[in-house]
């Protein structure tokens, strides 16, 4: 194959990356890396649904959702004098943001079975299946780029990507992990406290998507991780298109220091039994909260 080289080479490049922040964020005893590389391979694989969708519109054209933002693109919204945003590119990076969420949160969803067990293995799982995304998104970038414009200019993309795309890949997806976690985990006392918080805008989504009273608070939660990431990683792209490289760090930055309080508002849930342990308070897939050895894991670690 004549781009053998450049395939390899972006594999190699995407990868490192994929270490170095799985690393960092890799805390899992052995026995659980069966499931971790099943998470990262999961969130690799999600991208590909994307691209035949994408490819579809060839024969499609209709199922092309972006071109519809089209509409828009005389519409305007004014933030300032200086920052000016056609409607039509906050529509395509809020289509963006649910299509790559989305499928991020499928890649869990489809391997959690009886592994996730508290709010902790929630988070990391998540930030594993963006890791993944990532690490296929960057190779697809890298190889792009070398075959277009050659080896030479792949460096500020590779640090680019390296440092902030892929950090907010898993910022993204870490937010949603923590909601995840509390949609499973939250005990009927939390989840009376996070009520009494909610707001018009939290209400409202339960009211038109007529929730049902059973499981409504983990629809509720689930529904606000999602409108959180997704939000966030529109505003992201949005930066990148608009040219606002300088909001990047500190929105970063920002989205880190969020994670980091709902990181440490966790544990403060846990140090008041507020949050559970190996028991979800609803049912998974396969209709039970866990299976037996699950529980007598926990009686016997206590």
């Amino acid at each position: 194959m004549p781009q053998i080289l450049q395939i390899i080479g972006s594999i190699l490049l995407a990868a490192v990356p994929a270490m170095i922040w799985g690393n960092i964020f890799y805390h899992k005893s052995p026995e659980k890396r069966s499931f971790t590389v099943l998470t990262f391979i999961m969130g690799a694989l999600a991208v590909f649904p994307i691209l035949i969708y994408k490819f579809s519109w060839q024969f499609f054209p209709w199922m092309n959702a972006f071109k519809y933002a089209n509409y828009y693109r005389d519409d305007v919204i004014g933030f300032s004098h200086a920052i000016v945003l056609p409607l039509s590119i906050i529509i395509t990076f809020m289509l963006v943001g649910i299509i790559e969420e989305t499928m991020k949160f499928s890649s869990v969803k489809i391997v959690d079975d009886d592994e996730i067990k508290n709010i902790d293995d929630s988070i990391e799982f998540f930030i594993l299946a963006a890791l993944g995304f990532a690490f296929t998104e960057n190779i697809l970038y890298f190889y792009n780029i070398w075959l277009v414009e050659g080896p030479s200019h792949l460096l500020m993309p590779f640090l680019f990507r390296s440092c902030f795309s892929t950090f907010a890949h898993l910022l993204f997806s870490g937010l949603l992990g923590y909601y995840y976690g509390v949609a499973h985990f939250a005990t009927p006392i939390l989840q009376e406290e996070m009520r009494a918080k909610n707001s018009f805008w939290t209400r409202l989504p339960r009211k038109l998507l007529f929730f049902k009273k059973d499981v409504l608070f983990y629809q509720e939660k689930l529904l606000e991780g999602l409108i959180l990431a997704v939000g966030l990683h529109a505003l992201f792209n949005i930066f990148l298109e608009m040219g606002i490289t300088f909001m990047i760090v500190p929105f970063l930055v920002g989205g880190y220091v969020t994670l980091t309080y709902l990181l440490d508002l966790k544990e403060n849930h846990k140090n008041y039994g507020k949050l559970y342990n190996y028991v979800r308070n609803h049912p998974h897939k396969s209709g039970v909260y866990f299976k037996r050895n699950a529980l007598a894991e926990q009686v016997s670690s206590n």
